[in-house]
């Protein structure tokens, strides 16, 4: 019988049977559901709608279950959706296989019958408590709670039933219905009223990682089981109690980087979840050190990832190493290669690779001679690459037998020269997770095909196993986070060093100006599913540029200075300094001085000699306004050297009775020099990786324009800045004050452009 007969012999009509196989899991669960039921002369059609309704909830840990709901359903005992709903809530809640079935009748409401007496006399009392608002809105009046509140008091009671009593009893008190019972409702029209206007304070809010991670649909510490692919043995229900009674019941999750590189926008994403699910649920966060690598692991990497975890707002509950636990490690691997799970492996690492590599002739060798050759390669016996610990178990992406241990005749930062063999990713892990009784492992999706080793190993070893959960990984356009491409990036001077701003590691966005609770609401937005997300670094921007918009103190910089003079400057009797608000639109947030005299700066973009029609700034025949100085300058005469302009002498006129100019500048006056850096994207394509459009490989894909160092004119005001202080360069965008300043030179890197129209 095809999927299609077999569907539509349980009254499922063609329609809906061919949308059903569309389904994959679905189908697969109809069919299993269809196939493990009683076999009956009857029709199946009797009981199709409770079938298909148990296909579309069964998770793969109630597939062991279904035949005894099939009997069930068979029977009548569960002859509604909801006392289905109920068994398989009830048999997920069990650890072990021992199933009470008086209390799952009990928790199905097996072979309890309401009677129409019993509904009757409910409704009756909760129609009397609404009695006095029913009689006033008839038959407008919202019968839905009503029989929500009769559902509560009677959860078995048939829901048709408690309608048809509901729509009597209201029939017996109102009657039939009148013409004006029929009529449609009119809509009332709605009064606009009249608000005082009141000023707004502009307060910038982020998106809350905690609030998005209390709605997640995680397990509850020691219900781990409940978790769907979760492996369930003889042992988990003690492990688990003791792991509760360890833990108090406190939801622990970690952060495991690895130190031998620094953290970039991904990792931000994964600090995120990990710390903003504990905080969320009042537990706990590590800070684990994956140091298994002693090739590449530097104590500056050590210092800067706990760095950029606290300059995000998190602080660790505890800080641990793998290392912490090498010497459990060895003896738990000992302990696998005595149970004959694990084995000492001479291939080499090129003869391993691949989807559907040969087998390793050494994978049957005894127990006694594994474990001699597991002390040799502890010893030094082999030389590097000579030998491998094995583990006999399959990934889900059909790879076998990962690599526990490898040999490295290199010294550990923390445990010296002591060992010269070193537990892999697969094999630490979950160990480490075990030992520290982590709740939540959240990883990224890319180690779903890891799950199994996860939990594989841990109930091999009879240790308490959590649960690991998946998230999509962070990816960015216009960028590479890898640690070997950022490596080569350095060493072939394309950028300075790991925190250059024009990278998307932490330290690099921290240095360009990136505020902390920008990339955290960022990474908030991006939510918490399975789905990849590769999203344009606009998205970041647009973050940052709505909270520097709100926290940057303005002030006037020429980044291009072209001297102005205005020749009729004592005539004007304008004051040598001037207030200006340090935000615009809020002058309450502080106000600062600048200079003012007859000889200005602007910015060399805002003056014209061959302007179009839409340019509205200061040509020989158009005037300008000057921000925050009242005045409306007029040019006099350009004075050149060759094509190039070396000053304009303007005259200037009162704001007041001069004509109203189509555009204000920004402009400086006594300034002070400083260095600016303007930042753009180091690549030209979106995915520098592909080698479909960057044939020759990510270091020939390089903006030639990713930086440009000019001298700018500044107001002394800002001289006095500190590192990392925000500021927005009116109508230029967004800067902060830069590491490399000091008492003598100040230097600003450019975070962000303003949004386009902004600088008109």
């Amino acid at each position: 019988m095809s999927d299609l007969e077999l569907f539509v012999s349980i009254g499922l009509s063609e329609a809906k049977a061919k949308e059903t196989i569309k389904n994959k899991n679905l189908t697969s669960n109809l069919k299993k559901v269809i196939n493990e039921f009683p076999k009956t002369d009857q029709p199946l059609t009797k009981y199709g709608t409770l079938l298909y309704h148990l296909a579309s909830k069964l998770k793969s840990q109630d597939f062991k279950y279904v035949s005894l709901i099939d009997s069930y359903i068979f029977e009548n005992k569960l002859d509604t959706t909801q006392r289905i709903d109920c068994s398989l809530e009830y048999l997920r809640s069990l650890i072990s296989d021992k199933i009470d079935l008086i209390e799952l009748d009990k928790a199905c409401g097996v072979g309890v019958v309401i009677t129409i007496d019993e509904i009757k006399q409910a409704v009756e009392k909760i129609i009397s408590q609404n009695k006095i608002e029913l009689i006033e809105k008839r038959y407008k009046f919202n019968t839905g709670g009503l029989m929500q509140e009769v559902r509560k008091q009677l959860v078995w009671a048939d829901g048709k039933a408690i309608k048809n009593v509901v729509d009597s009893q209201i029939l017996d008190i109102l009657g039939a219905k009148t013409e004006a019972d029929l009529a449609p409702v009119q809509k009332q029209k709605k009064i606009k009223e009249i608000k005082p206007i009141e000023k707004k304070t502009l307060i910038y809010e982020p998106l809350s990682i905690e609030e998005l991670m209390s709605k997640v649909d995680f397990h509850k510490p020691g219900e781990n089981f409940k978790t769907d692919g979760y492996v369930v043995t003889t042992n988990t229900e003690k492990l688990l109690s003791q792991h509760l009674k360890e833990t108090g019941g406190k939801v622990i999750t970690r952060f495991p980087p690895e130190p031998n590189g620094i953290l970039h926008i991904g990792h931000a994403k994964a600090i995120n979840i990990n710390f903003g699910f504990a905080k969320a649920s009042n537990g706990e966060c590590i800070l684990r050190y994956d140091d298994t690598n002693p090739e590449k692991e530097e104590e500056k990497y050590f210092t800067g990832i706990k760095e950029m975890v606290e300059w995000l707002g998190y602080k660790p509950h505890r800080i641990t190493h793998s290392s912490d636990y090498f010497d459990q490690l060895y003896n738990w691997a000992i302990a696998l290669t005595k149970k004959g799970l694990a084995y000492v492996c001479h291939q080499k690492q090129q003869d391993m690779q691949g989807f559907n590599p040969p087998p390793s002739p050494w994978r049957n060798r005894s127990v006694e001679e594994n474990l001699s050759l597991l002390n040799d390669m502890k010893t030094g016996i082999f030389d590097e690459g000579e030998a491998t610990l094995r583990m006999k178990v399959t990934l889900e992406e059909g790879k076998q037998d990962p690599v526990a241990y490898r040999i490295k005749f290199l010294p550990h930062h923390r445990t010296k020269d002591k060992w010269c063999i070193y537990p892999t990713y697969d094999y630490t892990h979950c160990l480490c997770d075990s030992i520290e009784n982590i709740t939540h492992s959240l990883c990224t999706k890319e180690f779903q095909n890891r799950r199994s080793t996860y939990y594989w190993l841990c109930n091999s070893l009879d240790l308490y196993c959590p649960v690991q959960w998946e998230y999509g990984r962070l990816n960015m356009n216009y960028t590479v986070v890898s640690k070997r491409k950022i490596g080569k990036l350095i060493e072939s001077k394309i950028v300075n060093d790991w925190d250059d701003p024009r990278l998307f590691t932490l330290s690099a966005l921290r240095r360009r100006g990136f505020p902390a609770k920008s990339i955290n609401s960022f990474c908030t937005r991006m939510g918490v599913t399975g789905a990849q997300a590769i999203v344009d670094p606009q998205m970041l921007e647009s973050e940052v540029q709505d909270y520097l918009n709100l926290i940057a103190s303005r002030t006037m910089v020429a980044l291009e200075p072209l001297k102005i003079i205005i020749t009729n400057f004592d005539e004007l009797n304008k004051p040598c300094s001037l207030s200006v608000p340090d935000f615009p639109s809020d002058p309450d947030k502080g106000w600062h001085d600048v200079k003012f005299s007859s000889v200005l700066y602007i910015e060399s973009s805002d003056f014209s000699q061959n302007a179009d029609k839409d340019y509205r700034r200061l040509t020989t025949d158009q005037t300008v306004g000057l921000r925050y100085a009242g005045l409306v300058i007029k040019v006099i005469k350009v004075i050149t050297a060759g094509t190039t302009i070396e000053e304009i002498h303007v005259q200037a006129t009162d704001v007041k009775t001069a004509p109203k100019p189509k555009a204000f500048i920004h402009w400086v006056s006594n300034p002070h020099e400083i260095e600016v850096r303007l930042y753009d994207r180091l690549f030209m394509h979106k995915n520098p990786e592909d080698t479909n459009q960057v044939p020759n490989g990510y270091l020939s894909d390089i903006n030639s324009d990713s930086l440009k160092v000019v001298k700018a004119y500044a107001d002394e005001h800002i001289l006095k800045s500190p590192v990392l202080k925000n500021y927005q360069f009116e109508r230029l965008g967004y800067f902060c004050v830069d590491f490399d300043s000091n008492d003598t030179k100040l230097v600003f890197n450019r975070t962000i452009t303003l949004k386009d129209g902004s600088s008109k």
